[in-house]
């Protein structure tokens, strides 16, 4: 018996956990100016993030998706993105979202209930928010065909999470993605649990990464708590797409430290130990670390950084609260042009309902 193929996945990371450079860093490292905002949009999305929680905590905000942890994954994604270029979120992606131009105050609007957050600021091509596990490859890779097909230099980017891989919308995204070589890159945040699933009983595969070989596109493992190894593996992912090199397949290796969502408690299904470990990994701290050692960042600038931060995020919370309630009766406005009898008669009751 002969061997017909070998594979391999190859693993990025370009800082040890204590912000040390491993080897040379890529040339966007040179610009001080980069990565200064790079941290700054990490420090940022972790100030508004804390801030929605405690939001829907005192009941001013509905069931919210936490990104603790993510922000590195994130941040890279929108830094290496064009505007041209197409993001298909799922549901937690407010790092590279506001990167893109997306407003705090349309995030939280979404989370409180309100669907006109997501007619959201930044480019009016990226799709909606996706609660719809792995739906958002399929919606991307259709995204990447039509650009092929238009001749147009343009890359579709998918974020999905770790369970997502386990749907055949994933499936169906990656072999697409293969068969017509698109220009395309999905990036796998593996941050270890789909809400009380943990990532060893989701495959028996050994990566997520290797995910990418039977699609026939390239598969590569990224420390997703290394904001430059996201940065780099993102700009040659997109750059190969855009050459017409074909799909990639990253998968950043993160942790979740919140609850799956504002509705889970993570406490009853994952030990304290597991999340203490995750915390001497996480991704600010990491290069926050780097900065510091290249005299790029200090003490002062971070405690003048994280009160504009949340002078910011306060601003946006008030333009938040102070958004006008729609009319029960704008659930049904936008459904159909003439609406059936049935729906005309939920309207009915719901109007009813609001006016009591």
């Amino acid at each position: 018996m002969s061997v017909v193929a070998r594979f391999e996945i190859a693993m990025l990371r370009r800082l040890d956990e204590e912000g040390r450079p491993l080897g040379e860093l890529p040339s966007f490292c040179a610009d001080s100016e980069h990565l200064r905002a790079l941290y700054r949009a990490m420090a940022f999305v972790r100030v508004f993030d804390q801030k929605a929680v405690a939001l829907q905590r005192t009941g001013k905000l509905g069931t919210y998706a936490s990104c603790l942890g993510h922000e590195a994954a994130h941040v890279a994604i929108g830094a290496a993105m064009k505007p041209e270029d197409c993001l298909a979120p799922m549901y937690r992606e407010y790092g590279a979202q506001f990167w893109r131009g997306v407003k705090p105050r349309e995030v939280l609007l979404y989370w409180g209930g309100d669907e006109r957050g997501n007619d959201f600021s930044g480019p009016k091509h990226d799709f909606p928010w996706c609660v719809p596990i792995a739906t958002q490859c399929l919606h991307a890779a259709g995204a990447a065909l039509a650009f092929k097909l238009r001749g147009e230099p343009r890359v579709a980017v998918a974020v999905v999470g770790d369970g997502g891989t386990s749907k055949g919308d994933f499936y169906g995204a990656v072999n697409a993605a293969g068969a017509f070589r698109l220009p395309l890159v999905i990036v796998v945040v593996n941050n270890q649990w789909a809400i009380s699933v943990p990532r060893r009983a989701q495959t028996g595969a050994e990566t997520l990464a290797q995910k990418a070989i039977a699609g026939g596109i390239r598969g590569l493992q990224v420390d997703g708590n290394d904001v430059i190894a996201m940065r780099e593996a993102m700009e040659e992912a997109l750059e190969r797409a855009r050459a017409g090199e074909g799909a990639s397949l990253i998968e950043a290796i993160t942790y979740r430290l919140s609850d799956h969502t504002t509705a889970d408690d993570a406490r009853r299904y994952r030990s304290e130990e597991e999340v203490k470990a995750a915390w001497a990994r996480e991704p600010i701290r990491r290069f926050r670390a780097f900065l510091e050692q290249r005299a790029l960042w200090n003490e002062t600038e971070e405690a003048a950084w994280l009160a504009e931060c949340a002078k910011k995020v306060d601003e946006e919370i008030e333009a938040y609260l102070a958004t006008r309630t729609q009319p029960v009766s704008a659930m049904f406005d936008h459904l159909y042009a003439e609406l059936p009898e049935d729906l005309r008669e939920q309207r009915r009751e719901a109007m009813s309902w609001e006016r009591r």
